[in-house]
């Protein structure tokens, strides 16, 4: 099966067209990622384009798309989780939304219990935790990386990855592995037991974990006379 994967939860621009076959991982044809937290927006369908031309495939080619759906700040998420929908659309292909640090977690492979942490401005990270397995066993959470370090010796992990995990090393006190931010590989290893089933999709709900800055007014302003 062909796989567009995308994600836009990190700074990291990401795209990549994925070959995925039962019983082998991902194989990667061809991949477009830029680091720029701002340009999320201008960049992803031209790197998604790309992509696309150097693995030698068109848009009718994809059997599927796997896009990252956070957590991360909502201006960028939003980015990648409007542009799968709108390709799954027009295509007529299913787009399975995966949770960003699952991605991350499968890009690190490490075999031991793993917290991944990414940033989430603010002085805070956006944490989830996993088993020796890669399996998810906590989050993902929004949280200070202080009050983090707190629950860590109950979790059991002892190694972190993930940009938010690098930022606050000295704050975790853990292992640092160097898994970043999610490949397209990751990615679609997230979702291969669901992809190559050909199971119905999850909704495309973002994790955003906070509630937006800008909020309804709760009344009208009183206006007085001098």
């Amino acid at each position: 099966m062909l796989v567009l994967a995308v994600d836009t939860a990190t700074p990291a621009v990401t795209a990549g067209v994925v070959e995925l076959v039962p019983d082998s991982p991902p194989r990667l044809l061809a991949k477009r990622v830029t680091l720029n937290a701002k340009a999320h927006g201008e960049l992803l369908t031209p790197h998604i384009s790309d992509a696309l031309e150097e693995a030698g495939h068109t848009f009718a080619d994809l059997d599927a798309i796997v896009v990252g759906a956070g957590p991360g700040p909502f201006t960028g998420l939003r980015v990648g989780l409007a542009t799968a929908a709108a390709l799954g659309q027009a295509l007529n292909r299913p787009v399975y939304p995966v949770a960003t640090t699952d991605a991350i977690a499968k890009d690190a492979a490490s075999g031991h219990p793993l917290l991944v942490a990414t940033d989430a401005r603010r002085k805070e990270v956006y944490w989830a935790a996993y088993d020796a397995a890669g399996r998810r066993t906590d989050g993902p959470h929004v949280e200070r990386p202080q009050d983090l370090a707190e629950k860590l010796p109950a979790m059991g992990v002892h190694q972190a990855t993930g940009e938010g995990a690098e930022i606050y090393a000295e704050i975790l006190g853990l292992e640092l592995l160097q898994a970043k931010h999610p490949s397209p590989e990751g990615l679609v290893a997230a979702a291969a037991a669901e992809v190559l089933a050909k199971a119905r999709p999850a909704a495309l709900t973002p994790l955003y974990l906070r509630r937006p800055d800008a909020v309804e007014p709760t009344g009208r302003k009183r206006v007085t006379r001098a």
